[in-house]
Order: structure tokens, then sequence, then C-alpha cells
């Protein structure tokens, strides 16, 4: 599969996003992604699966160094010593000595960044996160992280599908060789009723959903689409046998507005 380098990290170009995914059925498509040739595991400590995760990973017998494994350390742990207790209670819940990627869950006006990113630099050095990254910052926050992080960034996870202008983060992440890691890709689902997207899938012979993916992945973006269900993940991982025309690239672009964010978190903490 593709893989985004960014900062010495190797991101493959589509995983598995697990939010809202819980108990047996999150352990199961989580092995069955696998199987299929998933090699890239979303999850955080938000979502509570971190444990079923863990067991997918286990259950697929796909080897440990194959999988690239994410989590995300929520915003009430971002003190210094909060944020490397919780990072250890992560690894315990997957039964992992390490992720592959580690990132900040949302921005927290509330703790000092400099801090939070000093103890999240700390956790890779210990050995505990092979990269580090955030999700859900701004161009100001990012500049300021990369600014004050002691270690290389390698992402920032945002919400990105082709109705949300992503181009001012995803110039901000260019800029300093981090990768754009896109998550509600298929806008929930939305997407399949798009007609410029059933066009172009007709000429491809590909889905709304697998257009909108390659959309992102011939960007240079990560997606992790979600799923519950075992046959969109093969047709998920299914957008490497062809490619868009600029011009294709273009009108899908011109879906997008500022004003196409589907995410509207009420429990994450906002800067202004």
């Amino acid at each position: 599969m593709l893989s985004i380098e960014a900062n010495g990290a190797r991101i493959p170009a589509i995983g598995l996003g697990t939010w809202d995914l819980r108990g047996r059925a999150c352990a199961r498509i989580v092995e069955q992604a696998l199987r299929l040739g998933y090699r890239h595991i979303d999850t955080a400590q938000m979502y509570e699966n971190e444990r079923e995760v863990g067991e997918g990973l286990r259950a697929s017998a796909v080897k440990r160094e194959q999988v690239f494994v994410t989590t995300k350390i929520w915003t009430t742990h971002f003190a210094p010593h909060d944020l490397e207790r919780s990072a250890k209670e992560s690894l315990v819940r997957l039964r992992l000595t390490e992720v592959d990627l580690l990132l900040l869950h949302w921005p927290n006006p509330h703790v000092p960044l400099v801090e939070t990113l000093g103890a999240l630099a700390r956790v890779k050095q210990q050995g505990l996160a092979r990269h580090i990254g955030v999700s859900n910052f701004t161009v100001a926050l990012i500049e300021e992280a990369v600014a004050l992080c002691p270690e290389p960034l390698v992402c920032d996870q945002v919400e990105y599908h082709p109705y949300l202008d992503q181009a001012k983060v995803k110039e901000a992440c260019a800029r300093h060789k981090m990768a754009l890691v896109a998550y509600s890709p298929v806008a929930r689902g939305r997407i399949k009723n798009e007609p410029a997207l059933q066009q172009i899938g007709e000429r491809h012979r590909k889905t709304a959903a697998q257009i909108c993916l390659r959309w992102l992945v011939q960007q240079g973006a990560a997606a992790i689409p979600r799923t519950s269900k075992l046959e969109r993940l093969s047709e998920n991982i299914e957008i490497f046998d062809f490619e868009l025309s600029d011009d294709e690239m273009q009108q899908i672009s011109a879906l997008g507005s500022a004003a196409g964010r589907l995410t509207d978190f009420g429990f994450a903490p906002k800067w202004d």
C-alpha cells in the first residue's frame, strides 16, 4: 500500500478509523481489516476501544511491525505528568510496548502548549511512541507547535473531505513536512449522493466513496475512513488501480468551502 512520508514516518495512505466502534464488533472489524491488507489502524483514548483494537490486532496474526497504530491523548490529560501516565495506560489497554503515532487529540487552551508538547516529546524519547503529532490544530497552532516541540511532529489529523476546504492546513503541513491525515474522509457517507462524484465514478467504474478517497490520497493526504461493514472495508482500499485527471481533481475540490465542516464536538475545548 502507498505510504505518506512525513518527518521520518511512513504513514499508510489508507487506514481504518475506529471512532464509535465498541466491543466485539470493534475487535472483529480491526481483525478483518488487517486480514484484507490494511496496515494503519487509528484509535483514541476518548473512543474507549483501545483494548478491543489491540484484541483485533492480535487476532489478525499480522506481525506487529507491519501495522501502523495511532492513538490519541485526551485533553484532560495534557498536564505533563498526566500525559506521560496516560500514554502508558493506553499501551496497557492496547497491550503494546509502543504505538507508531501518538497525537494530541484536540488543542487545550487551559494547559500551556509548551508543557504539553514537552511531555509528548518525552514520551517519544522514552520509546513509548515512534512518532508524535497533533489533531484538530489550526494553522496558527501548527506554527506554534512546530516552534515549541523539541521533537518533529509528523501530522495534523483533521476533518477533511470534498465539502470542507482545508487548503490552508494542508499548506501549513507541507511547509513543515507534516502529513495531513483526514478523518470523516467520505463526509459520513454524504458523498455517495453527490452527482459530481457519481459521474466521475461511472467513468472509472468506482463508487463515489472510492473517488473521494482517491482524491485525498492523490493530494498526498492519508485517510482513515471509519466503517462497521465488512463489505466497505474492501471497497475503501481498492483505490490504487486508477488515477484521477487534473480536471477531475479540480472538479472535486470545487465542492469545498470553509463552511463545510460536519464535526461539532461540543465537548472539545476550542481556541479562539
